[in-house]
């Protein structure tokens, strides 16, 4: 059995051996250009991400059929033709500091997204809400509501104004 295996990976490494001789030099720097620009191509992609997330990151359902992980920082669901609302859960994401649900069909929005106390935008833009939850008032650290294109309750944004920081930007 031992003379089998020992004959099987001779006959392996030849047929490998046979492949790589058999290759002109050319051929050799064309593989390692392509192995370096797959290498720099991954290198700039790792290079671009925001977040990183750690080993005890858990996943929190903020949308069916959606999970982040809970300390994730920026969640972007912008132009996905989402309806309903996120999942109340989303008040797990304690340290969410942006977020971007611009461009769905979002009616509702949970009162939970008040809890979100490290947020510094977000993005609502031009989705058929029907109403600003009040809690959106208690969000200490949002510079940037954007509202452009939401059919808002004039009432309702005037109670959440009241309760912001001065120096947040509200686009409508």
């Amino acid at each position: 059995m031992q003379i089998f295996s020992l004959v099987s990976l001779l006959i392996v490494a030849g047929l490998i051996m046979m492949i790589f001789l058999s290759k002109e030099p050319e051929e050799y720097v064309v593989e390692r250009e392509s192995y370096n620009q797959a290498i720099d191509q991954a290198e700039s992609a790792v290079g671009k991400l925001e977040y990183v997330p750690s080993l005890s990151s858990k996943a929190v359902f903020i949308y069916d059929g959606i999970s982040v992980p809970n300390d994730v920082l920026v969640v972007d669901l912008s132009n996905q033709g989402l309806s309903g609302s996120l999942k109340a859960e989303i008040r797990q994401l304690s340290n969410l500091k942006e977020l971007n649900l611009s461009n769905n069909q979002f009616t509702g929005l949970p009162a939970e997204v008040g809890q979100l106390s490290q947020l510094e935008k977000l993005n609502l833009a031009n989705n058929p809400l029907s109403g600003l939850p009040h809690e959106l008032g208690n969000l200490q650290k949002l510079k940037l509501l954007d509202l452009r294109g939401v059919k808002y309750s004039a009432y309702d944004l005037e109670v959440i104004k009241t309760s912001l920081p001065a120096t947040t930007e509200i686009k409508i």
